[in-house]
């Protein structure tokens, strides 16, 4: 399988952008790893040109096993044994696009494994190409949009803590958490930006919302009807987001749960499933369908919590008092609820997975969402009561990666589902971040015990 076989256009999507913007002389060749941070290279405009002509494109494998701090782990015949070999990469059509938060002239494209000779099987958005590959299959497509909280901080750090924003105008800080419209015309400056920068790189990006923290936002993204380029929507927009703030003097972070007096930061993403004639799949048959989804994305929802929680700090932000489930669960228009059902009509039912932090790797979000609603259809299986009926319906999930490691890890489903040879290096990954993590005498520790 070549390049110019499977997409013919790319080579004149490459010449248009030269043409159209002749400063651009680099363009960052950029691929999500495991952890949800990009990896690449930077590459001369000339050379993205004769990739796409057909010239190979090959980037290390274990890039993709990169931890949260960039290092590598040892996990099973990878990274240290296997002499790290080159793995193909391909360009992906629709992604070449200019910088616009840096300050010499950039373009970006994304780059994958999947569609190459040799998809690396843990690759993220291999991941997700296949649960779709799956379904559509099936005659199942998915349409998806996602919806990202954000905390906006003051550049500088004091002490190595984050610091409330401060308005551009008078200098004051954002420390009155509220979701009044004026705290929108406050931080307008950077938060328009950031929209159009999304915008820029193909991302529907759309309603601008004051979340109830100091500092954060939300920025919703249109319905998307292909799942692939949904999640490549939400991984850009993080990358945007934070080079925008930057430019403005702030800083932006996803970060789950950066606040423990204030609201964390989730991502939320909406999930219709349609047939081949476009008819929405969980209205028939009086809903059954939707109920069956729900039923099975619970189901896995305990088996999935390394995806969803991506690291120690984001298990902090379940149980909360504001919209953050401690338990799976569902309901009809309650935010309270893992799962949500928002009130709409027959075309547009959909539900929307409310549980995975904002930090967490859009591409395995979706992955896992989708196989859980798949298994749900599969299994066709009533759910627990929804919190609507019954405030105490729900069910236990795992609060720490080492618990929620070991029960993904042997789950049958999610190995189905999402690749076994995934599943392990995924949970490997995660066990030894944390424990990396966690090999750390802090301040506190002396503080308290010395």
């Amino acid at each position: 399988m070549t390049t110019t076989n499977q997409y013919p256009d790319l080579l004149s999507e490459v010449r248009a952008f030269r043409g159209k913007y002749p400063e651009i002389r680099y363009v960052d060749l950029i691929c999500l790893d495991i952890p949800g941070h990009f990896y690449g290279k930077r590459y001369p405009i000339e050379m993205v040109e004769k990739v796409a002509a057909g010239s190979p494109l090959k980037v290390p494998q274990n890039c993709v096993l990169l931890g949260t701090q960039g290092g590598l782990y040892p996990i099973g015949d990878y990274c240290f044994a296997d002499g790290d070999p080159d793995a193909p990469r391909r360009l992906v059509p629709g992604t070449l696009v200019p910088v616009r938060w840096e300050k010499e002239p950039l373009g970006q494209m994304l780059i994958t494994s999947d569609g190459t000779d040799a998809p690396i099987e843990f690759e993220p958005r291999e991941v997700l190409a296949q649960v779709i590959k799956r379904l559509e299959k099936r005659g199942i497509h998915p349409v998806v949009a996602f919806e990202l909280e954000f905390y906006l901080f003051d550049r500088k750090l004091k002490e190595g803590l984050p610091q409330f924003p401060r308005d551009p105008l008078c200098e004051d800080e954002d420390d009155q958490p509220n979701m009044h419209i004026e705290r929108l015309s406050r931080f307008s400056s950077v938060l328009h930006e950031m929209v159009v920068a999304a915008n820029e790189q193909g991302v529907a990006a759309n309603v601008i919302t004051a979340e109830l923290g100091p500092g954060q936002f939300e920025i919703n993204f249109g319905h998307c009807d292909d799942g692939l380029k949904a999640a490549d929507w939400a991984a850009l927009f993080c990358r945007s987001t934070r080079g925008v703030a930057m430019k403005h003097g702030h800083r932006a972070s996803f970060m789950s749960k950066p606040y423990l007096n204030a609201p964390g930061s989730g991502m939320h993403v909406h999930v219709s499933l349609y047939d081949r004639d476009g008819n929405n799949l969980l209205a028939a048959d009086d809903q059954r369908p939707l109920r069956h989804a729900v039923a099975g994305c619970l189901d896995l929802l305990p088996h999935c919590m390394p995806i969803f929680a991506a690291n120690h700090n984001a298990f902090r932000r379940y149980g909360a008092m504001v919209n953050a489930a401690s338990r799976a669960s569902w309901g009809f228009e309650d935010r309270d609820a893992c799962i949500r059902i928002p009130e709409s009509d027959g075309r547009n039912l959909r539900i929307e997975h409310r549980l995975a932090g904002a930090d967490a790797n859009p591409y395995l979000v979706l992955a896992a969402i989708l196989s859980g609603m798949e298994h749900g259809l599969d299994a066709a299986r009533e759910p627990i009561a929804p919190l609507n009926d019954d405030r105490e319906s729900g069910i236990d999930f795992p609060k720490d990666m080492l618990t929620a490691v070991t029960a993904m890890r042997s789950h049958p489903v999610v190995n189905e589902g999402l690749g076994s040879e995934f599943v392990m290096v995924y949970c490997e990954n995660k066990r030894q971040e944390f424990l990396d993590f966690m090999n750390e005498v802090s301040a506190r520790e002396y503080r308290w015990y010395m």
